[in-house]
């Protein structure tokens, strides 16, 4: 990261902090410059940022993602919820392996990191050519193999 980009980050990072914190005392507004500091400092030491990955197509995808895994969180966590409330527990524990589309580092640990946070599903093993995921149903499964 050079230095025009760490001060975006630093930037954006502050501007979130201020965001979620909504008082502005002289500790707080510290401890927010201290945090985005820390964490530019971190993320240069270990040069997470690549290059590919920073640009506005980028951006423009995340901004799609975010309320699509939203929905996907509630839709799953309806299922879930359903199966659970169900007299008969209709549930079918299974595990289910399956090549993952994304590419980069990033975009695995993210696609990972998704079916984790989905209610139902959990990753289990992943690299670069195969995911291995235990699902509550089936139509999980089926849905983690089609994300």
């Amino acid at each position: 990261m050079k230095l025009f980009a760490s001060l975006g980050a630093f930037a954006v990072l502050f501007a979130f902090w201020l965001l979620l914190s909504g008082y502005f005392t002289a500790f707080l507004m510290a401890s927010g410059v201290g945090s985005a500091i820390a964490v530019v400092w971190f993320a240069r030491r270990m040069d997470m940022a690549e290059r590919d990955e920073r640009s506005i197509g980028t951006v423009l995808r995340a901004l799609g993602y975010w309320p699509w895994l939203l929905q996907e969180i509630a839709k799953s966590g309806w299922s879930v919820s359903k199966a659970i409330l169900d007299p008969k527990l209709p549930i079918s524990p299974t595990l289910v392996r399956f090549a993952p589309t994304q590419r980069s580092v990033l975009g695995l640990v993210i696609h990972a990191n998704s079916i984790t946070l989905t209610p139902g599903t959990i990753t289990i093993e992943g690299d670069a050519n195969e995911f291995l995921v235990h699902a509550l149903t089936k139509a999980g499964a089926a849905g983690c193999v089609d994300s």
